[in-house]
């Protein structure tokens, strides 16, 4: 292990709250009626507490190793620290969409936040059937208020040095270039699929212009340090909550950003279309069409949210000298291009590689069949486009492939 450090437990947790100030202003610790580890990632120990009076905390601590597999892939602590500085910043540009940060234990890489089980974990939500309209706008916001206020456009150029300075997160950054990039088309020993699957995968590793794509996606991830970006922007990364009887969000919250880093804008625009085909290529695999289209629906909305945000934003950049109404529209355009790109690439790393998602994985194996061949269609179709790169021809394109293959041909 990298740190000697006392991993926190379910006992221990009442005497933690009690001793940390911030926390104990927030819940009563010497009166829990609950306290349960609720971990579900793929790194962490999560708690949440509870009191006697309903309210509660939840506490993270950072594990010396991924926790999905083991000590035998060993990851630095630290990135907590990376979670708390984009937490923060992110918090300060758009507080009603980001979780709150209450403490800090540096010594033992542990977080403490406020309590969101009120909400779900999107993912889960939309595996329910569930819709919490606004959502997808809400996303689209956040990435919107982030790609402008962390960037050059939002910051003075010490702070931005600073900021940027205290961003580097090379540990994290190269598991996303491993799982996202390389290894979905390079096989490191921890792609899996079924067995009716395999063609498919042998397909996207031989399909020359997919891993050339991927190749100047890696690259661009690599150098175009645009904003401090969330790094892991997905479904099970965004918490909803609707009323009891409404299919309408009142609260949305992004979470788990411990992979941020300075990297390019579109990176978390297209990790959140490919988050929603994945939703519809479960819906048509279940043969619920209509579902499956207002999933795909999701990807204008939160594009059209982004685009919005950094728009209202843009009247106050920092130097309007040169970066000129044109310039704001180049930009657009390149990173509504560039998302297809970063989106293909979260498509095929979700079914081929490492860490995929409940979205297909629940499904019985025979329907899991068509809709991981048609995501992968879909991503090897997307990096081929050369003409409209907007949204909406995005979801279409999509849309026509999980069609076209759900039911296995």
């Amino acid at each position: 292990m990298e740190a000697d450090y006392r991993f926190l437990t379910v006992d221990e947790v009442p005497g933690y709250l009690a001793s940390v100030p911030a926390l104990a202003e927030r819940i009563d610790a010497g009166r829990l009626v609950s306290v349960g580890e609720i971990g579900d990632g793929n790194l962490n120990l999560v708690f949440l507490a509870k009191d006697a009076d309903g309210r509660g905390v939840v506490v993270k601590q950072a594990l010396p190793y991924v926790r999905m597999v083991g000590e035998g892939w060993p990851m630095t602590p630290e990135r907590e620290k990376h979670e708390i500085q984009s937490l923060l910043a992110h918090h300060a540009l758009v507080p009603e969409l980001v979780v709150e940060v209450l403490h800090h234990d540096e010594g033992r890489h542990i977080i403490g936040m406020e309590d969101l089980s009120d909400h779900q974990v999107w993912r889960h939500a939309l595996n329910d059937g569930a819709t919490h309209d606004g959502a997808a706008a809400a996303v689209g916001r956040y990435i919107g208020a982030v790609a402008f206020g962390t960037s050059v456009f939002g910051l003075g150029r010490q702070e931005l040095a600073d900021a940027q300075a205290a961003a580097i997160n090379p540990e994290l950054c190269e598991i996303t270039e491993d799982l996202v990039f390389t290894e979905p088309s390079v096989d490191a020993g921890r792609n899996e699929v079924l067995p009716e699957n395999e063609p498919d995968a042998a397909a996207l590793a031989a399909d020359d212009t997919f891993v050339d794509a991927m190749g100047r996606a890696k690259y661009a991830f690599m150098t175009h340090g645009e904003a401090l970006i969330h790094g892991d922007l997905h479904t099970g990364s965004v918490m909803v909550r609707a009323p009891q009887g409404s299919t309408v969000a009142d609260s949305v919250k992004v979470f788990d950003s411990e992979f941020a880093f300075y990297g390019p804008v579109a990176f978390d625009i297209g990790a959140s279309w490919a988050n929603y085909v994945l939703a519809a290529s479960r819906a048509f695999a279940m043969g619920d069409d209509a579902r499956g289209q207002w999933a795909l629906g999701l990807v204008d909305q939160t594009w059209q949210a982004f685009e919005a945000e950094f728009r209202t934003r843009w009247p106050e950049r920092v130097d309007p000298r040169v970066w000129r109404d044109s310039f704001l529209e180049e930009r657009i355009a390149a990173w509504r291009a560039e998302a297809w790109v970063f989106a293909a690439a979260k498509m095929s790393r979700r079914i081929v590689g490492a860490a995929k998602v409940t979205d297909v994985q629940t499904l019985p194996p025979d329907l899991r069949v068509g809709a991981a061949r048609g995501v992968l269609a879909a991503a090897r179709a997307a990096v081929r486009v050369s003409g409209d790169r907007s949204a909406t021809a995005f979801s279409e394109l999509c849309g026509a492939e999980l069609v076209r293959h759900r039911t296995g041909g």
